[in-house]
């Protein structure tokens, strides 16, 4: 579904991302975990338009991406849930919802909206409430039920478990991966390795701007480095 191959970026005159190959199949949950500032959410800003690709290319479904403008590329099916959640505070959680939806005026809208609020029923029961008065985890579930709501083919899920208790954590890595049932790939970037390859498929490290190990997920979270480097064991 999702092809990757050489991909460089920079911020000004200093590159970023350093040539970097992967692959998401349909229907994966493929992650790419690293520490802090290697990388990732260039990365996933790179496939969706909104950073500037120096060199490189990304195929989405058969189609180069190289001068598909970010706007166009939710049509093609490809949406991000972005690092920090960045929901319209102002706007209710039912508007917030309808603007994920915003390339739609069909009957299946409020089908999908039915959808998300089964997911999250916590959203139903909050729907026109202002968005900026959630917790942060409920704020979490609107931002990937909004970015759901494009009826995406991939979901670019950028760090969904930062900032969250616990036990939230558990409950939105659960709703991750049920999206394989919904026929919806993901690539999935986070810091919370573990957390992270405990539900994909696959798996990339990334360091510093370069994909430093790739594997199946189980492998890499029985590999001595990664567990020694990002899983503290």
């Amino acid at each position: 579904m999702l092809t990757v191959e050489g991909l460089r970026s920079r911020y000004g005159r200093i590159e970023v991302l350093h040539g970097l190959d992967l692959e998401v199949s349909s229907g994966e949950i493929v992650t790419v975990v690293g520490a802090n500032g290697a990388g990732k959410t260039t990365l996933l800003k790179c496939l969706s338009g909104i950073q500037p690709v120096s060199d490189g290319s990304i195929v989405f479904r058969g189609e180069s991406f190289a001068s598909v403008p970010a706007h166009k590329r939710l049509k093609r099916g490809l949406a991000q849930s972005p690092e920090g959640r960045q929901i319209f505070t102002n706007l209710s959680v039912e508007e917030n919802l309808r603007l994920g939806a915003f390339l739609f005026t069909d009957e299946r809208v409020e089908r999908d909206m039915a959808d998300a609020f089964a997911m999250f029923p916590i959203l139903k029961e909050k729907r026109n409430l202002a968005a900026g008065g959630l917790s942060g985890g409920q704020q979490q579930m609107l931002a990937i039920a909004r970015a759901l709501m494009g009826r995406p083919h991939c979901l670019l899920l950028d760090e969904p478990s930062m900032g969250l208790a616990p036990l939230l954590v558990a409950q939105i890595f659960e709703v991750v991966k049920s999206l394989k049932q919904r026929d919806v790939t993901v690539l999935l970037v986070e810091q919370n390795a573990y957390g992270a390859l405990k539900i994909a498929d696959r798996g990339y490290v990334m360091e510093t701007g370069r994909i430093t190990m790739t594997g199946p997920a189980p492998e890499l979270i029985a590999d001595p480095r990664i567990r020694e480097a990002y899983l503290g064991l």
